[in-house]
């Protein structure tokens, strides 16, 4: 598996090209991964909302539309001009603060009667306010006592409180850009919510009528006082004109004096004359105009009027001069201006011409006559009205001081007329019952709750898990910095990518064709031991094995392919040792390198596995008889080491193990002493391959000190458990491993969940279409070591 290239280190992964937009199929392959976490999100807000439905107390609303309505008073009083649509939102905006006061909700209390409804005053708490009443309770505890009421106050403070939770539950709006105002109310009880709607509505337009009676009557009684003060002013301002005429001997005849009457008498006669001056003027300049023309000229440019007397004699000539002019052109165009008819009409026409001069000449005079008298008159007339004004002069002096007088006079009757009209508009008004508002719609009792709204609180609930599940499933892909696919191992680590090894005991692989389904759970050290032990033979569990008992899984194919690896990497050399190493303690190194060193045992290669981790040695303890003597005993020189290497009789895989000693402390430097050396110097002579089950590099050094006799690794790490900055971390640290590192594997792998973590093209995404070339016949069992 993974067989691309087999180079001993990976290239350093080229830079992607980054888009600026979402990448969707990442994001669809994280909703896939993570789509348990949200539905499980989504299953407790639901849980939660189903909960809140089950003990949630229902409220019923009934509502009431009061629409503000100008027009209702227009049969009762005179109507204003229409209100800016401004005056009209202040107007719509002052009703709804109206219906929100506390003096409107205290009317209604004392309407319905909710003071001694303790229904009302005391309703079912939730449990929030449970809590609050506790904690107002035990805090009262600490305040200082306050003096009893009486009962009147106890009544008055009952009253206050019912007021302000009718103000809470109320809730009233404008109905979109019209005059409608909405009038709701919330209550457990459908009836009782009815009830104060119906009252909040009887109430407004009370109100509205109240304070309509009150506002006419305080305006009547002002009026009236107002009428008092202003018709003894009126009468005193008349009496003092009447009493200044009298001491000034100004005489009057309807209203003016006389001189005023006899120039006003003079002056419309000079307008008239001098109209008529004017008109005869216009009139003599005409017809001189014409007549200075010369008879032909004036002949054909005079305009003669229908409406001037003594003009019927002229218009006659004028209608003969073109019927003469038009039998003329007529005649001179047929046969010529020499015949005899021709010349005959030509004499007549200049015979009229002659008779038409003359009469302008006579009407002409006739003007200039009454020219000259009309001028005459109007001279005349502006001299009389010169005298009557020189003669007047000196009334005048005294016309101020009466004018004056007039004008007091006059203010003070229009001010009395008017404060007159607005004192009988308001009496009239106060008998007119008519409220500028209407009920539109009436309070009805309402047949279903409308809260809570379950509809809305299971989609809300549904939308809120998601949403919670979402933001935990990106919480936990944000924090999954592990190794996942082969794109991290490249990406992070620049190594080859080796494999997967499926985590033992979960189903990885398609079963065989008619082949019943085995539950095969974890299996007992016991059990899985092997049978054959000889003298110097070993029993490994079975979970060492597998890549031999399953040698067409996917588990020996990894391992085939860190085989090869190696031998192309170490290609040339007879024996070579390879190295197992991981990061931290628990991913698997020691079963992977035992079911490697199986594989290359079950090859007909010769060997030998060493257990090196001598602080854990996992690798040892999957042995059924603990040995006796090991890799320590061998290293110090106590024992030869061929005596303490253990041979498997079914894969001939020799094995030296490792007994822990207590007062071991610096296991590095025996891991690097001479005996160590002299050890592995000897094994390379008898065996092709030596495999090293080495400590972790994280927490201890040993794998460092062992370093220099290995000639390359294979590093284990977990699937979806070991940090990738960790390892990088440690790697960096480590160049003398890093160089000689063959690749990682991936070890533990969730076969079932690893396509979830492939982007779109990896070839985890299509590990179906090739697991026919796998079988399944590997035990179910759990990986430990």
């Amino acid at each position: 598996m993974h067989q691309k290239n087999f180079t001993f280190h990976s290239a350093t992964p080229k830079a992607e090209e980054q888009d600026g937009f979402i990448d969707l199929d990442r994001l669809m392959a994280v909703v896939i991964r993570r789509v348990r976490t949200i539905m499980l999100g989504v299953a407790v807000f639901v849980a939660l909302a189903l909960a809140y439905l089950l003990f949630a107390t229902p409220n019923y609303t009934s509502a009431t539309q009061i629409l503000l309505d100008e027009n209702m008073t227009k049969y009762a009083e005179d109507q204003p001009p229409p209100a800016s649509s401004q005056q009209a939102d202040m107007d719509i905006a002052s009703a709804v603060e109206i219906l929100k006061s506390n003096e409107m909700a205290l009317r209604v209390v004392d309407t319905a009667g909710l003071v001694d409804n303790d229904a009302f005053a005391n309703p079912p708490q939730s449990p929030v306010a449970l809590i609050k009443s506790g904690v107002k309770l035990i805090a009262s505890v600490f305040k200082p006592a306050k003096p009893p009421l009486s009962p009147a106050e106890a009544r008055e403070a009952k009253r206050q409180q019912v007021a302000a939770i009718l103000q809470d539950a109320l809730k009233v709006e404008r109905v979109t850009r019209s005059s409608v105002v909405s009038v709701s109310f919330v209550s457990t009880d459908p009836q009782l919510a009815a009830k104060i709607t119906s009252a909040y509505a009887d109430s407004y337009l009370t109100d509205q009528l109240n304070a309509n009676f009150d506002a006419t009557e305080r305006a009547s009684v002002w009026l009236q006082e107002r009428l008092n003060d202003l018709r003894q002013r009126a009468q005193m301002a008349s009496l003092e004109v009447e009493k200044y005429k009298a001491d000034n001997g100004l005489t009057s005849t309807g209203g003016e004096l006389m001189s005023e009457q006899q120039i006003s008498d003079l002056n419309k006669q000079l307008i008239i004359a001098q109209a008529d001056t004017a008109s005869a003027s216009a009139r003599y300049n005409q017809y001189k105009s014409i007549i200075d023309q010369g008879p032909d000229n004036a002949v054909k440019n005079a305009t003669i009027s229908s409406s001037q007397s003594g003009n019927s004699g002229l218009q006659d000539l004028k209608t003969r001069y073109l019927a003469v002019q038009k039998r003329e052109q007529d005649v001179t165009q047929n046969f010529g201006a020499d015949h005899p008819q021709a010349v005959a009409l030509k004499a007549e026409r200049q015979d009229i011409t002659r008779q038409i001069y003359e009469e302008l000449q006579q009407l002409t005079a006739s003007y200039k006559n009454e020219f000259d008298v009309a001028q005459s008159r109007a001279t005349s007339l502006r001299g009389s009205i010169e005298g009557m004004v020189g003669k007047n002069s000196e009334a005048n002096k005294s016309l101020v001081q009466l004018n004056e007088l007039n004008q007091k006079a006059t203010a003070l009757k229009t001010l009395y007329e008017s404060y007159l009209g607005r004192f009988e508009a308001a009496a009239q008004q106060r008998s007119f019952p008519i409220a500028k508002a209407r009920v539109i719609s009436a309070a009805g009792v309402p047949t279903a709750p409308s809260s809570p709204k379950k509809t809305l609180v299971m989609a809300l609930s549904v939308i809120l898990g998601l949403m919670a599940g979402g933001a935990f499933a990106a919480f936990q892909e944000f924090r999954d910095r592990f190794f996942r696919v082969e794109a991290d191992v490249r990406a992070v680590l620049g190594l080859k990518f080796l494999g997967y090894l499926p985590l033992l005991g979960q189903q990885g692989f398609p079963k065989k064709k008619n082949s019943r389904k085995r539950k095969i759970g974890p299996v007992p050290a016991m059990a899985t031991a092997a049978v054959e032990e000889g003298e110097n033979g070993v029993a490994f569990e079975r979970i060492m094995r597998v890549s031999v008992e399953a040698p067409r899984s996917i588990f020996a194919e990894t391992l085939r392919n860190a085989k090869l690896a190696s031998d192309i990497m170490l290609q040339g050399r007879s024996d070579r040792v390879i190295g197992v190493v991981s990061a931290l303690p628990g991913e698997g190194k020691s079963t992977t390198a035992a079911n490697f060193a199986a594989l290359l045992a079950s090859s007909g290669k010769r060997t030998l596995l060493i257990d090196a981790d001598l602080r854990n040695p996992g690798l040892s303890r999957t042995l059924r008889t603990p040995p006796q003597v090991g890799l320590i005993e061998a290293a110090l020189g106590e024992v030869p080491w061929a005596s303490a290497v253990k041979v498997d009789p079914r894969t001939k895989l020799a094995i030296l193990p490792v007994v822990i000693r207590d007062h071991l402390l610096h296991t590095s430097e025996l891991l690097s002493s001479q005996g160590m050396m002299n050890l592995m110097e000897n094994a390379r002579k008898m065996f092709d391959y030596i495999v090293v089950d080495l400590a972790p590099l994280g927490p201890v050094i040993d794998a460092k000190a062992f370093a220099p006799q290995v000639d390359a690794f294979l590093f284990v790490a977990e699937w979806g458990a070991t940090p990738t900055s960790l390892v990088k971390d440690i790697l960096e640290q480590e160049p003398q491993i890093n160089s000689r590192i063959l690749g990682v594997i991936l070890n533990k792998t969730d076969m079932s969940e690893l396509s979830r973590y492939s982007d779109f093209g990896g070839t985890e995404r299509y590990r179906q279409k090739y697991v026919s070339y796998y079988t399944e016949d590997h035990p179910k069992t759990e990986v430990e070591a």
